[in-house]
């Protein structure tokens, strides 16, 4: 493909506010160029609902041209030469030409304003965002070759790449980031420049390297990015515990390769996504990043059986304690942690239910532990099947087809997803006597435990067996053996009803030992 010095390859119209702005600085005697990301984006047939400008105007000179044509604008970035603002439904940012200077113990550059459209495009990531269109003439700057590299799939820096991350080593996060999202591959001087920097990732805040995983894992091809990251060393920084899978490879092939299979399961969990109108629309980073995660406790978990087998006991508890360690270190939010790790937790309750059954008490503790992300949980167990043998996939697919019915008959019958005992506290404690207090937990889970055991109940059925239980209880005053009142829950709460059969022992996650037989 031929260099170009025009527009005419465009495959998507600029929006009209792009040449109304364009001739607006025109008029008032400055530059403006569109960069960066909405050139390349406008290549690739799509238009960018936020649009990015480039000047020789200053932060005032800005301010002044826009003033009066855009609906509001704002000036947090005005320090970096930035100046935001929206209009038509756009949000547009226009900075000055930047030519920084960066520490290289830094986080930051010294931020310097630059005279020429063609320095502030050197100092730019990689060569597909380097590529400017000057306005209103539409001539496409490109002294990079950004549009050859994209139109290639490579990603390219437009300087040394040694230089480039060593300004801003959270470039190779990007370059990560952009093997997800355009399924682009990096060139060979920026992979090994990676390889060679990847601890300059260090100097690099939590909060701006999770924002980068995040788009990694949202993007068309997460496995793709999680995998540059492993291969140039990234991911030791950012997500040892992913690179620790690739360790657990066994020369003897006595189990699967857990990294690998950790890749497909992502890939397959992305497979299953929804529309916006389904049950987990995509992308969904909870389901994905689960996905990735769900065995990063296996390392810590493997032991080689003196039958030869290899087992990963518990390896399900202990990635949901590793996966969370990891996301806090992250600066997730509270809530994105406990559902990640939670589905981590539970990517094992399943298996065994093919073999031995479950009884209507386990599948209602399985919906209930699984809560709001039942929906996820089904995706990702569905996705934990790597197996290649064609009946056992078969098997466990039928198998969890017929659990699915199950829930599904069940909840017509019971309002499954809000499982409630049959009396709320303030029944508990009317009936009893008692004022708030440990003793109405206890008397909740226990008809907790009933309901989920025996199914709905009516009131005064309840409330029977309430009055059972009470009868036993060392705070009732009328039980001689009566402990003083107020006291803290020292009492043993009441021991599980007993399972039907094993099923039941299964869906409260009962210790299981996974060997290489096992699709997970």
């Amino acid at each position: 493909m031929a260099h170009l010095s025009d527009s005419s390859a465009l495959k998507t119209p600029l929006p009209s506010v792009v040449g109304d702005l364009g001739q607006l600085f025109h008029d008032a005697g400055y530059e403006l160029s569109l960069v960066g990301g909405p050139v390349r984006d406008l290549f690739l047939g799509r238009v960018s609902p936020d649009l990015d400008f480039t000047t020789n105007a200053r932060p005032d000179d800005i301010i002044s041209v826009i003033r009066r044509w855009c609906d509001t604008y704002w000036e947090i970035g005005r320090a970096f030469g930035t100046i935001g603002m929206r209009k038509a439904g756009f949000q547009i940012e226009i900075t000055t030409y930047r030519a920084d200077a960066y520490d290289p113990d830094s986080r930051k550059p010294a931020v310097a304003f630059g005279d020429k459209l063609e320095d502030d495009l050197f100092r730019r990531d990689f060569t597909m965002n380097a590529m400017a269109l000057r306005l209103p003439s539409m001539e496409l700057v490109d002294p990079f070759g950004g549009v050859l590299d994209l139109h290639a799939g490579l990603v390219r820096t437009p300087g040394a790449p040694s230089t480039s991350f060593s300004d801003d080593p959270l470039r190779m996060m990007r370059a990560a980031r952009f093997a997800s999202q355009l399924e682009v591959d990096v060139a060979p001087e920026v992979f090994e420049a990676m390889k060679d920097m990847a601890g300059r990732i260090t100097i690099i805040s939590a909060e701006r390297v999770r924002d980068e995983l995040v788009k990694l894992i949202n993007g068309k091809a997460p496995w793709a990015g999680i995998d540059l990251l492993v291969e140039s060393g990234l991911a030791e920084h950012v997500l040892p515990e992913v690179s620790a899978l690739k360790l657990e490879i066994d020369e003897h092939h006595r189990h699967k390769d857990v990294y690998q299979h950790s890749l497909t399961v992502l890939r397959q969990a992305c497979g299953h996504e929804t529309d916006a109108d389904g049950a987990v629309p995509g992308p969904d980073f909870v389901l994905r990043f689960a996905a990735l995660m769900h065995d990063v406790g296996k390392p810590a978990t493997r032991r080689f059986e003196p039958n030869g087998s290899v087992s990963f006991l518990h390896h399900d508890a202990v990635g949901s304690k590793l996966t969370a360690k990891r996301m806090k270190a992250l600066r997730f939010d509270n809530d994105t942690i406990k559902a990640v790790s939670r589905l981590v937790e539970l990517h094992m309750r399943f298996y065994g239910y093919g073999d031995a059954g479950w009884t209507d008490s386990a599948v209602r503790r399985y919906v209930n532990d699984a809560g709001p992300l039942l929906q996820r949980l089904h995706r990702l167990t569905r996705s934990d099947v790597t197996t290649r043998n064609r009946r056992k996939a078969e098997r466990l697919a039928f198998a969890y087809d017929d659990l699915e019915a199950r829930i599904t008959a069940l909840a017509e019958q019971e309002e499954l997803a809000a499982i409630r005992p049959d009396l709320d506290g303030q029944q508990i404690m009317a009936l009893l006597g008692i004022r708030p207090g440990p003793v109405v937990g206890r008397a909740y889970r226990f008809l907790l435990e009933e309901r989920m055991e025996k199914g709905p109940s009516s009131e005064a059925e309840a409330a029977d067996l309430l009055r059972s239980w009470w009868a036993s209880q060392p705070e009732n005053p009328d039980n001689s053996a009566a402990a003083p009142a107020g006291d803290s829950d020292t009492a043993a709460a009441p021991a599980e009803p007993s399972a039907d059969n094993s099923g039941d022992a299964a869906a409260r996650g009962g210790a299981k030992m996974e060997s290489d037989g096992n699709p997970s």
